[in-house]
Formats: C-alpha cells, sequence, structure tokens
C-alpha cells in the first residue's frame, strides 16, 4: 500500500466525524516531502474552528496512522 493509499484510508476513517456536524475533507495531494494537502468541504469551509479541527483532529489522526507524514494543510 503506498503512502498516499494508506492517508487515503485514514482520511475514510474521520469522515464520519466531519460529515455529523455537515462538514468534510477530500485529499488534494501528497507532496514528496510529507506534506498532505486536504479540501475542508460543507460546514468545515470557512468554519472559525477549521484549524483547529485540521491540527488537533485530521493532522494528529493522520500522523498516528501514517507516521511519515510532516504536516497536514488545507488548500
Amino acid at each position: 500500500m503506498t503512502t498516499k493509499e494508506k492517508i487515503q484510508k485514514a482520511i475514510e476513517q474521520i469522515k464520519p466525524s466531519l460529515q455529523v456536524d455537515g462538514g468534510d475533507v477530500e485529499l488534494v495531494d501528497v507532496t514528496d516531502d510529507g506534506v498532505v494537502k486536504v479540501k475542508l468541504l460543507g460546514a468545515c469551509h470557512g468554519c472559525p474552528m477549521s484549524q483547529m479541527t485540521l491540527k488537533m483532529g485530521i493532522e494528529k489522526h493522520l500522523k498516528k496512522e501514517v507516521p511519515e507524514i510532516k504536516e497536514v494543510i488545507s488548500v
């Protein structure tokens, strides 16, 4: 399984938590230096708490599942 496939699998695990609140997340890209680019959708897009969700929720979970990740950013 490639790194991108592992990341996609990890994102699928957290999608239901975001969808409960009307939000969602989509994998956009993974750079060679371990930066994961995601797009926040629905209620997450423009939410004042989205940075917290991104760093403390999404990034924390992805780093746990795929340790080679350096950072998760929203594009």
